[in-house]
Order: C-alpha cells, then structure tokens, then sequence
C-alpha cells in the first residue's frame, strides 16, 4: 500500500554501541575456556592454587593472559617432567 499525499513515512534506527572484546571473563566464562568446572574455580579462590582472579565490583573476573600463564606452569612432558618458565622440561 502506498501513502498518499498526507502520510508520512516514519524510519527508525537504532544505534548500536560496538560490542568491546574484553579480555576480562567471568566465572562461567572462565570455566569453559580452562575446561573446569565453576565449583573448581571457587575451591580454587578459597584454597590457593588456581589462575589469579581480579575483583571488579565486587565481581570476581579472571585476565585471559592470567589465565594462560596459570595453565603454562602446568605443562608436563612425562609423568615426572615438568616445564620451567623458559620451556624446556626438567627431570
């Protein structure tokens, strides 16, 4: 149907903010990306051992970097080998 001679034609649009690649993830975030649970994350938090987390807001937030230096240190080669901070496997 067309508008005739009176009727108006009204457009709207919608801005959209850029969606902002953070390097912060959550909790559940997290989990999925190390492949753990969000209960292991929280016994992490609560006993030591685990990837450094942060606090924003009081909203517990893991760095993608933080993250991948915690799994470095996990790399093992052999059952008794375990790799240093230069990469090479020690006995």
């Amino acid at each position: 149907m067309r508008p005739s001679g009176g009727d108006r034609i009204v457009v709207a649009f919608r801005v959209v903010a850029p969606e902002i690649e953070s390097p912060f993830l959550t909790v559940d975030e997290t989990a999925a990306y190390l492949r753990l649970t969000t209960r292991a994350l929280e016994n992490f938090r609560q006993s030591g051992g685990g990837p450094i987390y942060r606090k924003h807001g009081g909203r517990v937030v893991y760095h993608k970097d933080d993250l991948d230096e915690w799994s470095a240190r996990l790399r093992y080669a052999h059952s008794g080998a375990v790799f240093n901070k230069n990469g090479e496997a020690t006995a």
